[in-house]
C-alpha cells in the first residue's frame, strides 16, 4: 500500500517524475528544514530517502523523515547494505546524492574520502557509481571561512561536486533556502537544457507613478507570471536577468534582479542592459504603468474634505518600443492585458501591438476573467506570433504557464 504521505506527489509540477533522491542529513540545526525540502522535492515527483549521521538524530527525529518521504529511512549500516542499495552501480541507483545540510565536518570528510557515518559512505558509494552529488553547507560563518574548509569545499567542485549556498547572514553561513535547493535540482535533473547560456532579459511586476511623495499610483500586478518565467528560463540554463517593479512576490534568489520602482527607473535599467549585455530574448510581462503626473506634487497634498483636485497626467515610456531599436535580433515578446473583451478582440488588440512594436510574439490575457492575471495564481494566455497564428494555453498555473510559454519561444528562436 502507499504511504499517505506520497499524495502530494507532483502538486507543484512533474519536473523530477521519475528521479530518486537521496537526501543526506547531518548534525546542523538547519536539519529542521529537511521535511520542507524533501516535501517539495515530492510535489514535483521525486521519490525521496533520507539518510542520518547520528548526529542528525540529535536535532530530528528520524520518524518525522519517515513521514515527510513515506520511505524507510536510513540511520544505520546493517547487512542490507543501505549506502549500495541506494547509491551503488546498478540499474536503480538513486539520480542524485543531496547532503542538506552539509556541516564543515562532513564536507572535509567527504573531501578526504573517510567514511564513518552512513552519509559518509552513501557519499562515498555515489563517487564510485558515478551519481551526481550537491552538497548545501550551514554553520557558523567563522567555521565556513576555514581555510582548509575552502581548500576542501574546491578540491570537491574540482570532481563535479555541485555546491548550493549557503547565505551569509547574521556571522553564519546559513543554509539555501528550500526553493533555491529545489530550483538548483530541477535545473540538474529535471528541466530541459534547450536555453543554455542563452541571455534572457524578463522584465515583472507593476511599476508606480508619485502624485506626491506619499500617494502613488498603480495596479494590481503581483508580478507572480514574469517571476516564473525567469525562474522557469534559469531552470532551463539561461542566464537570466530580472527587472522587477513593485511585485508582492519574491523573486527567485537564483537569478540576477534589478529592482525597479517607476516606469522611467525600468526604462532606464532596460535600455542600460540591452546596451550593456547581447540579450537573445527579452520577455516584457511586467505592468508599467501607461501614465505619470505631468508636475508630480514636491510636498503632500494636503487633505480637504471639500476640495476637489485635478492631475494632469502625460504619457510613460514605451520600454518595448526601444527593444529592436537598439539590438534588432533581440527576440521580443510582449505581454498585453485587457479587461472585459472577447477572444477576438482580445487577440486583435494584441496582434495590432505585436506589429507597432515589431514584436516576435505577444501574450495577451484577459485580467477581467475569473482566476487570470493580476492577483491570482493561475492564468490563460493567448500567444500570437507574427503571422497572427494563435496558441491558446487554457486556465492553468502560472508556472506551468511559464512553461509552455518557453516551449513556444525555444521552437521559434532563430
Amino acid at each position: 500500500m502507499t504511504h499517505p504521505s506520497k499524495d502530494i506527489k507532483e502538486s507543484l509540477g512533474t519536473e523530477l517524475r521519475g528521479k530518486v533522491i537521496v537526501l543526506c542529513i547531518t548534525g546542523s540545526v538547519a536539519a529542521v528544514q529537511c521535511p520542507e525540502i524533501a516535501r517539495k522535492l515530492m510535489r514535483h515527483g521525486a521519490e525521496v530517502y533520507a539518510v542520518f549521521s547520528d548526529a542528525a538524530q540529535t536535532i530530528i527525529h528520524p520518524y518525522l523523515m519517515e513521514w515527510s518521504t513515506g520511505n524507510p529511512v536510513v540511520t544505520e549500516l546493517t547487512g542490507k547494505i543501505e549506502h549500495v542499495a541506494l547509491a551503488g552501480n546498478h540499474s536503480y541507483k538513486a539520480d542524485l546524492v543531496l547532503v542538506a545540510p552539509a556541516t564543515a565536518n562532513t564536507i572535509s570528510k567527504i573531501a578526504m574520502a573517510i567514511d564513518d557515518t552512513p552519509v559518509t559512505s552513501t557519499v562515498t558509494t555515489a563517487f564510485g557509481a558515478g551519481v551526481p552529488i550537491m552538497i548545501v553547507p550551514a554553520m557558523h560563518a567563522s567555521m565556513y571561512n576555514h581555510p582548509i574548509l575552502k581548500e576542501n569545499i574546491q578540491k570537491l567542485e574540482s570532481i563535479d561536486v555541485e555546491f548550493v549556498g549557503p547565505r551569509l547572514e547574521e556571522g553564519k553561513a546559513k543554509i539555501a533556502t528550500p526553493d533555491e535547493i529545489i530550483h538548483s535540482i530541477i535545473r540538474k535533473l529535471g528541466a530541459k537544457q534547450d536555453l543554455a547560456k542563452v541571455k534572457v532579459l524578463v522584465t515583472a511586476g507593476p511599476t508606480i507613478e508619485y502624485l506626491d511623495p506619499v500617494r502613488i499610483l498603480t495596479n494590481r500586478s503581483s508580478g507572480r507570471m514574469g517571476v516564473e518565467i525567469a525562474r522557469a528560463a534559469w531552470n532551463r540554463g539561461a542566464d537570466v536577468t530580472l527587472v522587477f517593479g513593485r511585485g508582492s512576490v519574491p523573486p527567485p534568489d537564483e537569478v540576477s534582479v534589478i529592482h525597479a520602482e517607476t516606469g522611467q527607473e525600468m526604462y532606464d535599467s532596460v535600455v542600460s542592459e540591452l546596451k550593456s549585455k547581447e540579450y537573445r530574448v527579452v520577455i516584457a510581462a511586467a505592468a508599467v504603468a501607461d501614465w505619470t503626473p505631468k508636475t508630480p506634487k514636491r510636498e503632500k497634498v494636503a487633505t480637504r474634505k471639500t476640495a476637489t483636485l485635478s492631475i494632469q497626467l502625460r504619457p510613460t515610456k514605451k520600454i518595448v518600443d526601444k527593444v529592436k531599436e537598439i539590438r534588432q535580433e533581440t527576440f521580443l515578446v510582449l505581454f498585453k492585458a485587457e479587461h472585459g473583451v472577447s477572444n477576438d478582440e482580445l487577440i486583435d488588440r494584441a496582434y495590432q501591438r505585436l506589429q507597432t512594436a515589431n514584436a516576435d510574439l505577444i501574450v495577451a490575457n484577459d485580467v477581467g476573467r475569473p482566476e487570470v492575471g493580476f492577483e491570482a495564481l493561475t492564468n490563460e494566455l493567448f500567444i500570437i506570433d507574427k503571422e497572427k497564428n494563435v496558441v491558446h494555453i487554457q486556465l492553468t498555473s502560472k508556472q506551468e504557464a511559464a512553461q509552455r510559454l518557453l516551449d513556444i519561444i525555444v521552437s521559434k528562436l532563430p
